[in-house]
């Protein structure tokens, strides 16, 4: 049997389970999960290797209406996806339409092979599954679609099935031993990030952005310096809390979570520092590493 490989991009609105759902299929936690929507902000590859195929999944950011400069970066990141993509797999959360019409226009004109996703069925009763494949089977009479739950992994081996169907015979893109295209220090600051998601509330997640300074490597410990960067001086002070107890709390798990991650024991140290309404500084986004 000949082998098959290539992309298949998720795309689809914040919180609608792209993340979950590329985790379940690669197998591996890769992209963080919270309730918090725009939780994603980069493209994140995984890649599923067997010896008959190498798939790799692209998560990308939720679409979402430009408020910022970051966000417009975020919309970029998903139109890279449109060159590269051998399979798309749009996520519909419960029957919601689709943010950036033109995302999906563009979708549908590349004549790529298209998923359709109704995931959290487990919320929906089957009067309203029938309701929605029914409309998007008119909005999108190309896609084959499938109804899901990430979360609880229901028809996710059906997913699997359609996306072999679909995919090219080819060589892998990647070795075979690599689950993802990202360096070590990108998933440091994601796991960071993960915890401020969780730990903070309003505006404080969306203005931070975490990077890593310094990163020594050893045997039995991994000594890790990161930068959390906050838009305003009241925003660093509620990261710290009162003592340094909200900082403290954050590190500490997310140390237990790196050290899960790494497999070793990790020492973690964290500074908080200010730029001055970054999301809106195309300098600054480009040196986060963000295409705009």
């Amino acid at each position: 049997m000949a082998h098959k490989s290539g992309f298949v991009n998720i795309i689809g609105n914040p919180n609608a389970g792209k993340s979950t759902l590329m985790n379940v299929l690669v197998g591996d936690k890769l992209s963080i999960i919270t309730p918090k929507a725009q939780t994603t902000r980069q493209r994140i590859l995984g890649i599923c290797n067997t010896d008959e195929y190498q798939i790799i999944f692209s998560d990308t950011p939720g679409m979402v209406n430009p408020h910022y400069k970051l966000h417009q970066a975020m919309i970029n990141s998903i139109k890279a996806t449109l060159q590269d993509a051998d399979v798309f797999l749009l996520i519909s959360d419960r029957g919601e339409d689709f943010k950036n019409e033109d995302i999906i226009r563009d979708i549908q004109q590349s004549k790529i092979p298209v998923i359709l996703l109704l995931n959290k069925i487990d919320l929906s009763s089957q009067e309203e599954i029938a309701t929605q494949i029914e409309r998007w089977q008119t909005k999108l009479p190309d896609a084959a679609i499938l109804p899901v739950s990430a979360l609880h992994k229901f028809n996710t081996q059906s997913v699997m099935d359609m996306i072999l169907e679909r995919l090219p015979e080819a060589p892998p893109y990647y070795p075979k031993d690599e689950v993802s295209d990202r360096p070590l220090r990108f998933f440091v600051t994601e796991i960071l990030r993960e915890q401020i998601l969780i730990h903070y509330q309003k505006e404080i997640p969306y203005s931070v952005e975490v990077v890593v300074d310094t990163y020594e490597e050893t045997d039995d410990i991994d000594k890790i310096r990161c930068l959390i960067y906050v838009e305003r001086e009241s925003q660093k002070h509620i990261i710290i809390g009162k003592e340094g107890a909200a900082l403290k709390r954050v590190g500490k798990n997310a140390r237990l979570q790196m050290e899960q991650f790494l497999g070793k024991k990790v020492f973690l140290q964290i500074f908080v520092k200010v730029i001055k309404d970054w999301r809106n500084d195309e300098k600054v986004l480009k040196k986060f590493g963000y295409n705009t």
